[in-house]
């Protein structure tokens, strides 16, 4: 009798360790936040590099295309769920970019956020 119970007990505990040793979850952000109020002193053709770098501090990248230099602001925020095989990952991100001429006055500001905030899922199915 008291071979069979240590059976159970070993089969219990190996199950128990192997479900348990599947299950992670992890949230992380990436960036600082940029709020609407903080582009509304950004205007085009007026606003220099200088004074975006003032207003928002250092970009996060800076990136030349057609002659153009872009500021690259953003936020990620990324969560994630695995649950023995399954895994589940959500990013949202906030990005900002601040797009200036040759001489270095604002040409153009484009800014994005997500439509609706990512709900964290422990069970990886669903939308």
């Amino acid at each position: 009798m008291k071979a069979h119970k240590a059976v159970w007990m070993t089969a219990t505990l190996i199950l128990s360790l192997s479900l348990l040793g599947g299950c992670m979850f992890i949230r992380g952000s990436m960036g600082d936040t940029v709020k609407a109020e903080d582009v509304v002193p950004v205007k085009k053709g007026v606003t220099t590099r200088a004074q975006v770098a003032a207003l928002l501090g250092a970009p996060e990248r800076i990136i030349e295309v057609n002659g153009h230099e872009i500021f690259q602001y953003y936020r990620y925020d990324i969560k994630m769920g695995l649950l023995l095989a399954f895994s589940r990952t959500n990013i949202k991100s906030d990005d900002l970019f601040v797009i200036f001429n040759s001489k270095g006055v604002v040409d153009d500001v484009i800014f994005g956020k997500p439509k609706r905030p990512i709900n964290f899922q422990i069970w990886p199915f669903g939308d």
